[in-house]
């Protein structure tokens, strides 16, 4: 018998046993989904309905002057003034007056609040270089339709920092200015309305280079939307419980560093944009709907390096893009590891580590998608590397994705059966004898060891 019936005898075989026996699995229930949650790791989030809020009425002070109305001292405010508040204040503020500061004064017992009402924008900017700092917001209106925000920034150069925003639609609309920075601010929406009726915690429209730094948002449609916004940079910002934690639609060039995205549906959404660096962030039990930790979806020539990818549904979703570097990424306890489809190519996949992963990789292709033929590879906790040489990548080549992991796929009853002999059989088939040429991802220079030797300090204690 040649190689080549042998392989399809085996395969034929595995097919057979999992179509006996699938009726047995869904009796037992020994497939059904557990909650995926990560040992170890507890991320640090501040409790942001835990604020008392000022129960004195509020007084607004402009150059020694005293208003009962954050409004009035911001009409006798002049440009460079600062405008000190304290207590509490039930109104709506439009500040058309450039270069002003807006703060709760230091003599303030508890930050000061001005509240919507739930109806309209709390806050409008339309001036240049305002400074909003250490103010509670509070009580937009419901309307996604009208833009309804606690704050709506079409100023240039404007910095809101160490905000509290609470029950707003829109925490932070950002419209048509540059250079915005919005910095250490809790965003928290409504959680009485459901998903589908709520805005983005910070949204950018035509909001080139601004800067979203250390900032937590939860209960919001996504944390981070961007559209049509270029050269931003969105750095060290914890989002949660959202759809998807920051969402790019339309904007290239902008840079997305040591966030933290954990139980939202999608951590990450890359769409419809080129040159983005994605880089040293971390996705976590994001398992929803879609369950993506990362999600690549028309992109083009961006950097995705350095991330953790852990317990998601999907940790890679990648469709439709081309020519990205997915490099140095720990890949960690996902459903899927990493899947390829919609005609993704010439991707750079290297130095990535796959670890404990169900199923390491899947691609809906055809064809043979292959990986590394000269660069080192990527290290896969399932594989059974061969370093001879000792350079580190071994000369045996793996195929995370051929004809046992489309048959789960395809068959979830199958995953009972994925430690199988049987299964084990294919995969060595696949590796072993290149003339058995079977669709999926082949990477030919699978690294011995993983080059994130330190994940079980950041991720407890695992099988692999």
């Amino acid at each position: 018998m040649t190689r080549s019936e042998t392989w399809f005898l085996v395969l034929a075989l595995v097919v057979l046993a999992v179509i006996g026996a699938a009726a047995v699995v869904a009796a037992d229930g020994s497939s059904s989904d557990a909650e995926r949650t990560v040992e170890g790791w507890t991320p640090e989030v501040p409790d942001v309905h835990d604020a008392e809020e000022p129960t004195e009425p509020g007084v607004a002070t402009v150059d020694g002057e005293e208003y009962d109305s954050v409004q009035a001292a911001v009409d006798a405010a002049e440009p460079g003034d600062t405008v000190l508040l304290e207590g509490a204040f039930e109104e709506h503020v439009t500040i058309e007056t450039p270069g002003l500061t807006l703060v709760t004064s230091d003599e303030a017992d508890r930050q000061a609040l001005i509240d919507g009402g739930g109806e309209g924008t709390v806050v409008h900017v339309t001036a240049e270089d305002i400074t909003l700092e250490d103010v509670w917001i509070r009580g937009s209106g419901y309307e996604r339709s009208d833009e309804d925000a606690g704050v709506l920034v079409n100023g240039s150069g404007s910095t809101l920092s160490d905000l509290r925003i609470t029950e707003t639609t829109y925490g932070i609309w950002i419209g048509e200015s540059e250079d915005v920075t919005v910095e250490e601010s809790i965003i928290a929406g409504r959680e009485d309305v459901s998903e589908a009726t709520r805005g983005n915690g910070i949204h950018l429209d035509r909001a080139d280079g601004a800067e979203l730094r250390d900032n937590y948002i939860t209960t919001t449609r996504d944390g981070i939307y961007f559209s049509w916004s270029e050269g931003v940079v969105a750095e060290g910002n914890v989002i949660w419980e959202l759809r998807y934690g920051v969402h790019y639609m339309y904007s290239d060039d902008n840079r997305l560093e040591n966030n933290v995205a954990f139980d939202n549906d999608v951590g990450y959404a890359l769409m419809v944009s080129q040159g983005l660096e994605i880089v040293n962030n971390t996705a976590v039990n994001n398992d929803g709907p879609s369950g993506q930790g990362i999600l690549v979806k028309d992109v083009d020539d961006s950097e995705i390096s350095g991330n953790a990818v852990v317990a998601n549904g999907n940790g890679f979703y990648v469709y439709n893009a081309h020519r990205n570097d997915v490099v140095d990424n720990l890949v960690l306890e996902n459903e899927v590891g990493i899947q390829f489809t919609a005609g993704s190519s010439d991707e750079r996949v290297v130095g990535n580590s796959f670890v404990a992963n169900d199923q390491s990789a899947y691609a809906t292709i055809n064809d043979q998608l292959e990986w590394n033929a000269t660069d080192g590879g990527n290290y896969w906790s399932d594989a059974r590397a061969v370093d001879l040489d000792g350079d580190g990548t071994s000369e045996v080549r793996h195929q995370p994705a051929g004809s046992a992991e489309r048959l789960v796929q395809e068959q979830p009853q199958a995953a009972v059966f994925a430690e199988s002999p049987a299964f084990d059989a294919v995969r060595m088939a696949e590796s072993s004898f290149p003339l058995i040429e079977s669709p999926g991802i082949v990477d030919h220079r699978p690294l011995a060891e993983p080059p994130h030797d330190d994940w079980r300090e950041y991720y407890g204690d695992h099988d692999n």
